[in-house]
């Protein structure tokens, strides 16, 4: 489904009749609709059971593997980014003569009221449509080949999607670092494929587990053993690096930070759902990841240099605790709002990974549910900045004259906590929304983060694992601060003058508007179902605790059914 609206997109934008009638909302609205006719498709197919398997059927000589997890957390992604593309700027084209008509009831079939968006909303929704193909094809993979030209295929689309913005210079130059440091994380997982293919001539993961569960001490077996693991290791590094786990996090925030906030909620979403679900598909496939599976390093010829381990669990464990030391501690000296939520993302990975990396049916549970929650508290916490970014625009840009030779305008985007001040008293609703959701990153009871961050905790006190859990409980009382810091400013009063050269600025040309005369004005709004969405996750953030089960029993029998079936 999302291949043939891709196709049908550049079919539309290649055709002059219908680029020119097709408005950008228009082309928004579509894929919106893509995304949640996609995962409503995705969720015909849950019930795998009926087809006479409960562990998932390989599909393309065994590229692919639709399993249950799979189709669940492809169903949230697509639905997600649906909503996600609900956040574009709306912008109200209005003839200036309306007012004056209507104020003297005359009709004038001449005067225009429409709704846009911004030009680039064409080209953003046709990439999104092909960064979540790959996303959703990573999740489902089954071969490292496949792996591979899935990532692939969903970094390009980043990559092209963080330099949506081309007159932005803070974009451009955003965009390119991410294309450069992703282009050698992929390097690395490509050296990683390759050195697994040399010492075992498969890349099939039903083949490597069959290799790894076999102990036997004849040598060739061991070098095989030696290979698979160290070229394992390699995959990983590459894959930390692009869900940005310390201590391969320092593009994150430069990256969040200068591209546009709409580019923003994207890159610190979706991508990280898709990669974090492969990497759980590789610790029950080839079964090493969480267990204590150790390999002999041997030396060429057939004696032993070091007997030391090379553990994939230990590598995980590592850069949880970095993770969470660095998210949480550099989060406090920022005052860029993108940065500070950049390094808040690298602190929940944090107890992301160390609940993949117990492996016990408990953790599984809890890094399922920490996914979701992760997922809608930061949509909501971005489209509620997205909210108010365009509220603030509307106040100082509104009656902007568009004429013919005048047909750009400027959208500043919100960069700096300190332009959040007093926007509680301009509107109340999404402000609070706001500090509900960074109340709920802070892990405040009784929200939904709330039960997350106890979930991986306690899960993490019943494997023994002491020393970490102490650790995380305190990173997470340092990282309130920087959270209660952005409610503060929220909250207080603003000044009589305020500082606009704090904005940065966006050029968003119009291509809607070709024949436009200085009768002409915009507004930005929020529509309705931004509102409506906005509203919604915050009930479910604030409200989880009085009907918990309904994600609860979900994520729990998932995890059984990887430990049991």
């Amino acid at each position: 489904m999302v291949f043939l609206s891709i196709l049908t997109l550049i079919v539309a934008k290649a055709l002059p009749f219908l680029n020119t009638n097709i408005s950008s909302i228009q082309y928004t609205r579509i894929t919106s609709i893509v995304f949640i006719f996609t995962g409503a498709l995705s969720f015909n197919i849950f019930n795998i059971e009926s087809i006479g398997t409960s562990a998932g059927i390989g599909i393309y000589s065994g590229l692919f593997q639709v399993t249950n997890i799979g189709q669940l957390l492809e169903i949230f992604l697509f639905i997600i980014g649906g909503l996600i593309l609900i956040s574009m700027p709306l912008i109200l084209v209005r003839n200036n003569n309306y007012n004056n008509c209507n104020n003297n009831n005359n009709n004038n079939n001449n005067i225009k009221s429409y709704y846009i968006t911004d030009s680039y909303s064409r080209d953003y929704s046709l990439i999104v449509l092909f960064s979540s193909l790959g996303s959703s094809l990573l999740i489902s993979s089954f071969d490292l080949i496949s792996v591979y030209l899935s990532i692939e295929l969903q970094s390009f689309g980043l990559y092209v999607l963080a330099t949506l913005y081309r007159n932005s210079e803070s974009s451009t130059s955003a965009g390119l670092k991410y294309f450069l440091l992703g282009g050698l994380s992929s390097c690395i997982i490509l050296l990683g494929v390759g050195l697994i293919y040399s010492y075992s001539g498969t890349t099939n993961f039903e083949s490597l587990y069959i290799l790894n569960t076999i102990n036997s001490s004849h040598d060739n077996l061991q070098y095989v053993s030696f290979g698979i693991s160290f070229g394992l290791i390699l995959i990983f590094i590459g894959f930390l690096f692009k869900i940005a786990a310390a201590p391969l996090h320092n593009w994150s925030p430069d990256v969040y930070d200068g591209v546009p906030t709409i580019v923003t909620t994207w890159l610190t979403i979706i991508p990280k759902i898709s990669i974090l679900v492969l990497l759980l598909e590789l610790e029950v496939q080839l079964g090493i990841i969480g267990g204590y599976k150790t390999v002999k390093i041997l030396e060429m010829g057939n004696n032993f240099i070091n007997n030391g381990l090379i553990n994939i669990k230990t590598l995980l464990i590592i850069s949880a605790l970095l993770s969470l030391i660095v998210g949480s501690l550099l989060g406090l000296s920022q005052i860029r709002i993108k940065r500070l939520l950049a390094y808040s993302t690298i602190s929940h990975i944090g107890f992301i990974l160390l609940a993949l990396s117990i492996n016990s049916e408990q953790s599984i549970d809890s890094f399922i549910f920490y996914i979701i929650q992760y997922t809608i508290v930061n949509l909501n916490i971005f489209i509620s900045i997205l909210g108010l970014t365009y509220i603030l625009n509307n106040n100082n840009f509104n009656n902007i004259n568009l004429g013919i030779n005048n047909a750009n305008f400027i959208i500043k985007d919100i960069n700096y906590i300190s332009q959040l001040k007093g926007v509680f008293f301009s509107n109340p609703l999404i402000s609070l929304s706001l500090c509900i959701s960074l109340f709920s990153m802070a892990g405040i009871p009784p929200l939904i983060g709330f039960f997350s961050k106890q979930f991986v905790l306690y899960s993490a006190i019943n494997n023994g694992y002491y020393f970490i859990a102490i650790i995380a409980i305190i990173v997470s009382v340092i990282s309130c601060s920087y959270y209660l810091k952005i409610v503060k400013v929220i909250i207080e009063e603003e000044e009589e003058t305020t500082n606009n050269t704090q904005y940065e600025q966006l050029n968003i040309v119009e291509g809607d508007i070709n024949k436009l005369n200085n009768n002409y004005y915009t507004t930005f709004n929020i529509s309705n179902f931004h509102s409506y969405l906005i509203s919604t996750l915050s009930l479910i953030i604030l409200l989880f605790f009085i009907q918990p089960s309904i994600i609860l029993n979900s994520t729990q029998l998932l995890s059984l059914s990887l430990f049991y079936i």
